[in-house]
């Protein structure tokens, strides 16, 4: 039986990872793909972002999501589980998409493609990285000066850079293509210097492509054959390349917060930014119920850019709800953010 192409999706937190899928699901031409969503909290903020976008590409039943934390310290336990279950379908997805945590490295994931129950169905047809162009250009990776300082200070070990940096460095190392995502946001010679400074950090042969919203061809992103689990001594991460094996994540914590009734956008919006501002909040994302509003209000702040979007009216299944979920470094006073928030 053919083996079934497999594509993961890396970047960081808010570089356009679901807007890409997104696009992806709505012009699907007629396949049928199985999502993996890492979900680096305990709200399914991703899940729900892509769930109805194209019923017949990806229906509910082939969206997974894995929230106990970043799948390439959990593959064991979920994630070679569920690429068993999916292999073990009547009708099996003709691709699979993996969206990563933004803390994720990518290499254990491709290596878990070589275990036996895994390799004889899947194969990895390629790694997909997703740059945030601004941020890149600024220097910043995911957020802004402040918070890329208090990354770097955050690393025990000094003579290292910062951890964000060697996670944006594993990225690159690892993948197939590199979607330079909001390109838009900065100018046509900004694009150029930024594909041309990627260009020199990925492997040979590995293309940057401009883009902006995640609006790139399937055709471009699908159907690489790269079969990764095959190449992975080519895309060795930050540590392997000094020797060391561990990967934490202990510099980093994640929690829900749950809110009563909302009563306009503005408010919540501005809330948002002050909390972000008052607690160097490195990332929100969420869902709000807005008073007098039937639709659901999304929400997605990283650093100190906040947006927010009706996406499309509540279900009559009593889903209505205001939940968001926060990341920040380690530290981070939950509670006070909650406040801050109206949480109480």
């Amino acid at each position: 039986m053919k083996r079934i192409p497999a594509t993961v999706i890396t970047g960081f937190l808010g570089a356009g990872k679901t807007t890409l899928i997104r696009h992806i699901l709505e012009n699907a031409n007629g396949r049928r793909i199985a999502l993996i969503i890492n979900e680096f909290g305990d709200v399914g903020v991703d899940g729900e972002l892509v769930k109805g976008c194209n019923d017949e590409a990806c229906n509910t039943g082939d969206i997974v999501e894995l929230a106990n934390g970043c799948i390439c310290c959990t593959v064991a336990d979920e994630f070679i589980p569920t690429m068993t279950a999916l292999l073990e379908r009547e009708e099996r997805p003709d691709h699979i998409i993996i969206e990563t945590s933004g803390l994720a490295l990518p290499q254990p994931l491709v290596k878990a493609f070589n275990w036996p129950e895994i390799r004889a169905g899947v194969t990895v047809d390629g790694v997909i990285a997703v740059v945030d162009a601004p941020a890149v250009r600024d220097g910043l990776f995911a957020a802004d000066p402040a918070k890329v300082d208090a990354l770097r200070k955050a690393d025990i070990n000094l003579d290292h850079e910062s951890p964000l940096h060697e996670l944006f460095e594993d990225q690159l190392r690892a993948a197939d293509m590199v979607i330079l995502n909001k390109a838009d946001l900065v100018t046509p010679k900004e694009a150029v210097e930024l594909t041309e400074r990627i260009g020199s950090e990925v492997r040979p042969g590995v293309r940057v492509v401009p883009a902006d919203h995640g609006r790139v061809d399937p055709a471009v992103l699908l159907g690489l054959e790269a079969a990764a689990e095959d190449d992975i001594a080519s895309r060795p991460t930050h540590h392997e390349l000094e020797g060391e094996e561990d990967h934490d994540h202990d510099d980093f914590v994640t929690f829900p917060v749950t809110l009563p009734s909302v009563p306009s956008r503005d408010d919540l919006l501005e809330r948002i930014r002050e909390a972000i501002a008052a607690h160097g909040i490195l990332r929100l994302k969420g869902f709000a119920a807005i008073d007098g509003t039937p639709a659901r209000f999304v929400v997605q702040a990283t650093g100190p850019r906040v947006d927010g979007w009706f996406d499309r009216p509540w279900r009559d299944d009593g889903e209505r709800r205001t939940e968001l979920v926060v990341i920040g470094l380690k530290g981070l006073d939950a509670q006070a953010v909650r406040r801050n928030l109206g949480a109480g």
